[in-house]
This record gives C-alpha cells, structure tokens and sequence, in this order.
C-alpha cells in the first residue's frame, strides 16, 4: 500500500463504522400471533384448557378478573438511537364465563396506543409563583410577627 492509499482505507473504515449506527433496528416484544391458531378459538365450543393448548400461556391474566386472558404483541422500528416507534401490535383479549368456556375473543391493534408529551422539565404546582428576590427576602420580618409564636406568651 501507498502511503496515499492509507488515508482513504481510513477514511472509508470511519465511514462504514458511522453509517452502522444509523440504521434501522426491528424488535419484536411478546406473543407471536399465529392468525390460523387465533381464528381456530371459537366461542361457546372452546374453554380454559384448549385455548392454553392452541395459544400457549396468556403474556398476563386480568388484574380484577381471572377470566380475561391477554396476548400482547409488538413489533416495534427505530433509527440508531432514537425511541423505538410501534409498527404494528396486536392485544388479543380473551375472555371466559364462570364455567371456564370462552365467552369472546376481541382483537385490538395501533389504535390503542397513547402517545404521551410531558409538558416540559419542571412539574406544575398550585400556588404562589414567586421570583428570586422573592424567595430571598420574603421571609424578612416574618420572625416573631404577631401569631407566629415568635413573642411571649400570657404571664
């Protein structure tokens, strides 16, 4: 090799290392959804035992009631390191009578996720807003003020 040739053998390996970091990263989170198994679960013929046979293990029973059962899933896209973006996702609910036989089976997909925005780095607090002189001084003379217990008491 040239001594000529070095710089651009580098300068090319710098390149190849930065474009690395910049490109598109694909997760997937949860149950994977087989659409054939789901659309096999049949309300009124199926019951607790046959959907954790045909679907597996739910990802989480129902906090309030035993008898909803959640599979959740999430494929998810992002760029080097920016937040991950959902791609598609599916919440599949199903539920169960008292006698442990399937009631309903509802799918549900993008459309309930909830972008949230927080308004800034400081949290709103009811009350006074008080500048800095304020916060310095304010307290001057408030020591010993008539009701704050500063004084003497009845002799």
């Amino acid at each position: 090799m040239t001594k000529r040739a070095m710089p651009v053998i580098a300068a090319a390996m710098v390149a190849l290392i930065a474009t690395g970091g910049c490109t598109r990263i694909r997760a997937h989170q949860g149950y994977i959804v087989d659409n054939q198994l789901v659309q096999g679960i049949q309300p009124g013929i199926d019951n607790r035992d046959s959907v954790e046979g045909t679907l597996g293990r739910p990802t989480f029973v129902g906090q309030f009631d035993a008898n909803d059962w959640y599979y959740v899933s999430r494929s998810t896209r992002q760029l080097a390191f920016a937040d991950p973006k959902p791609v598609e996702q599916t919440i599949l609910h199903v539920r169960f009578d008292a006698a442990g036989n399937v009631a309903a089976v509802d799918r549900q997909g993008l459309e309930k996720i909830v972008s949230i925005h927080p308004s800034g780095d400081k949290t709103p607090t009811l009350g006074r807003e008080r500048g800095f002189f304020q916060e310095l001084f304010g307290n001057i003379g408030a020591v010993g003020a008539p009701g704050m217990g500063g004084g003497q008491g009845p002799q």
